[in-house]
């Protein structure tokens, strides 16, 4: 078994999308309408990052679920990527539109990590390799 793909369901896919593209550096794979939805996927290495509209998750998950809320706290899950140069793509982030949370920091072990939000208040983290 391998990981194949996260998905993260979101109201606006197309602006979500190009908002990857310009904070990450990302590049679009896909864009399809599927007419009540519309599905996207980002080249981001082995590991696919897909996003779908909210209305495809309303249908899938009938007992309800907890949308991503940029006003609200974090859910409890995080993208991570790993860049040469976390001070850069951090700044980048943040001049494309996310939420700073933590600045660029160097752990013990001498790894550098940053955190910040995407604009449907994703939890992303910036690591150096």
């Amino acid at each position: 078994m391998k990981f194949g793909y996260t998905v993260i369901w979101v109201d606006d896919v197309v602006k979500t999308v190009e908002f990857y593209e310009k904070a990450f550096g990302l590049v679009r794979r896909t864009l399809q309408d599927k007419g009540q939805y519309i599905w996207a996927e980002i080249e981001t290495g082995n590991t696919t990052l897909a996003f779908s509209s909210s209305s495809e998750a309303q249908k899938l998950f009938p007992g309800g679920c907890h949308t991503n809320d940029a006003t609200q706290p974090p859910t409890l899950i995080q993208i991570s990527f790993i860049t040469p140069d976390v001070g850069s793509a951090y700044m980048r982030a943040i001049g494309a539109g996310a939420k700073a949370l933590d600045a660029p920091k160097t752990q013990p072990g001498g790894q550098t990590i940053a955190r910040l939000r995407d604009p449907n208040g994703v939890l992303v983290s910036l690591a150096s390799g």
